[in-house]
């Protein structure tokens, strides 16, 4: 993986490089996501450092620490290094149907002393717009991004409804706008939900409970999107950076608990667009503004193509399967965008990371 360079110090790094010439897969990037070669050198372009500390606490016999890691994509992200240091194993995995790059650590059941990680990440990237040349999906991919999956079913209610939203309209960017509209306007954030929410698109609409957080909101707006024949799909990141729109679209510094989830839909004339409706509805509860207010109208403009990167994402691996895991267990939730582990006292929890004993720290690199 030449895009990446892996220094250990307590660890052993073993990358596959198998991995990086093998089959391409219809989840994994292809050309068009590639950036340029010297981004942080190019006018638009911030650099961020990403640490994820991990300890392992009560955790006889063997154990295993997975960690998602930043993707290059779109011409807007690119990944420029990555470190790690630990007292386990650590090699770089991908999941078989995304790509998904992974970092897992192992130790086994007589390994002595700590079980402790850290992940350091440096990344480039330049905020989105949605004028990006359009670069063809081949079929293969748009069946690929069209598909249901566990968590993001396509048929029944999810299909009626997006019949029913999209119904007159046959300009594709009119149908899309439609479907975000919708969204906008139905869904509520709901600041109990558990971390960023569960994604349960056919769950949400049979109950007719709306409400909750990114991963809920945005996982919808895909859903009902590929249901309507889009290509689309959730990238699953975390906010490394203060916002120029609201201050609760930013993090900064310990961004532990700043992960978040957006939504992209193919579009023939822009290719991957870029949408956030859940993040018009995180202002609207936080900032208590109205849905008509003047503040969340243009943030709904803004929000339909464009994505502010003070936010990196990880991968789009919805109901990721990890390879390898112990037991065959699957995350807490239906996506890895929180560090996860698992132990023979069972799977810590990933929203707690006092007790989990993790975090994640972000600051921009001036360039």
């Amino acid at each position: 993986m030449n895009r990446r360079n892996f220094l250990a110090s307590a660890a052993t790094i073993a990358t596959v490089t198998a991995l990086a010439a093998g089959t391409q897969r219809p989840g994994t990037a292809r050309a068009e996501t590639a950036a340029p070669a010297r981004p942080a050198a190019m006018p638009g372009w911030r650099q961020f450092e990403i640490v994820t500390r991990v300890s392992l606490l009560d955790a006889p016999g063997a154990a295993q620490l997975w960690l998602p890691l930043a993707q290059t994509a779109g011409g807007y992200q690119t990944v420029l290094e990555t470190r790690c240091q630990g007292t386990g194993q650590a090699r770089v995995v991908r999941d078989a149907q995304y790509g998904a790059e992974v970092l897992k650590m192992s130790w086994d059941a007589g390994s002595a002393g700590p079980r402790s990680a850290e992940l350091v990440q440096r990344v480039a990237t330049r905020d989105r717009d949605g004028h990006d040349p359009a670069v063809p999906v081949t079929l293969a991919e748009r069946r690929f991004w069209t598909r249901p999956t566990e968590s993001v079913q396509t048929d029944g209610i999810v299909r009626d409804t997006a019949e029913r939203i999209t119904a007159g309209l046959d300009e594709p960017r009119a149908r899309l706008r439609a479907i975000y509209d919708w969204v906008v306007d139905h869904t509520t954030r709901d600041p109990e939900t558990p971390g960023c929410g569960f994604g349960d698109v056919r769950g949400m609409l049979e109950s007719g409970r709306l409400s909750g957080k990114c991963a809920d909101i945005n996982g919808l707006m895909t859903g009902l999107a590929r249901a309507a024949g889009f290509p689309a799909r959730d990238v699953y990141g975390v906010r490394v950076a203060g916002s120029r729109q609201f201050r609760t679209l930013g993090a900064s510094g310990d961004v532990s608990r700043a992960q978040h989830c957006r939504s992209e839909v193919f579009l023939e004339d822009a290719g991957w667009f870029p949408l956030d409706p859940a993040d018009v509805r995180k202002v609207m509860l936080e900032q208590r503004l109205a849905l008509d207010s003047a503040g969340i109208r243009a943030l709904r403009e803004t929000l339909f193509g464009s994505w502010e990167m003070n936010w990196v994402g990880y991968n789009s691996a919805t109901d990721i399967i990890l390879p390898g895991a112990m037991g065959n267990q699957k995350p807490n939730f239906a996506f890895l965008m929180y560090p996860c582990a698992f132990t023979a006292n069972g799977q810590p929890d990933c929203l707690d990371p006092v007790h989990f004993r993790y975090g994640i720290e972000a600051r921009e690199i001036a360039v």
